[in-house]
């Protein structure tokens, strides 16, 4: 299982988020963000939404971290990238 997760740098909310993804399926990204504790409602479209706060444990747990352009090309590379305005 291999699960990625890019920088903190996204503002929202009053804090930074990162993006939470796998290269291999929706299932795999759900069950570890489970594990985690992370609520369903963090999905959105091909990634879980992680607040800067939580990226320490996300990486402790197994997530690799990568640039926010290499989760775009992994998503974009494996099927998986569901941009807005799409189902």
């Amino acid at each position: 299982m291999t699960v990625y997760i890019d920088p903190p740098t996204w503002p929202g909310h009053g804090r930074m988020w990162s993006h939470l993804i796998s290269d291999v399926s929706f299932a795999e990204l759900h069950e570890f963000a489970g594990r985690l504790g992370v609520p369903q409602r963090a999905f959105e479209r091909d990634h879980y939404d992680i607040p800067s706060h939580r990226y320490a444990d996300v990486v402790a747990a197994g997530a690799v971290e990568v640039s926010s352009r290499e989760v775009v090309r992994l998503l974009t590379a494996t099927g998986l990238r569901r941009p807005k305005g799409r189902a």
